[in-house]
């Protein structure tokens, strides 16, 4: 199996939803089809914010990775977010999300990106160490902190 990335266009908006939601279900975020769908079209239309990348071959997808954009006066320039990624549970363990983890960050600096970050469950070991192997660390003076508005 590969891993590679393909940037989701707005004609994989079905298929890139039916993950999100099987993804949204297995760690128990509550949301509408509706809402979910208006959260992911902009960025298959290609809004400058981010990115939604399917994992896999793009007319049978595992698993998809979603990037958001911003600015960071301490990295220098824009910086990624990686906001969810998600494998098929049957398809995990092997490898697949360390290669896009791995291949993302390398084609996103050739588009100028200069950091990448992603949050992780303090008690989620197991990716703790797939993020660790790809070479994200924590930062230990710093803890992000959220306020929904």
């Amino acid at each position: 199996m590969s891993a590679a990335l393909h940037l989701a266009k707005p004609a994989d908006l079905d298929r890139l939803t039916a993950l999100v939601a099987a993804f949204h279900a297995e760690v128990g975020i509550e949301q509408s089809d509706e809402a979910r769908r208006a959260g992911l079209a902009p960025l298959l239309e290609g809004i400058p914010h981010g990115a939604a990348y399917l994992l896999g071959p793009a007319r049978a997808p595992m698993g998809y990775i979603i990037v958001t954009f911003g600015w960071s006066v301490e990295f220098g320039g824009m910086d990624g977010f990686i906001d969810e990624l998600y494998l098929r549970p049957a398809i995990r363990k092997r490898g697949i999300a360390s290669e896009a983890l791995i291949s993302l960050p390398k084609a996103l600096a050739q588009a100028g990106v200069k950091a990448l970050h992603l949050e992780v469950n303090r008690t989620n070991g197991s990716a703790q160490k797939l993020y660790a192997r790809a070479g994200f660390r924590a930062r230990e003076d710093y803890m992000l902190m959220s306020r929904r508005l």
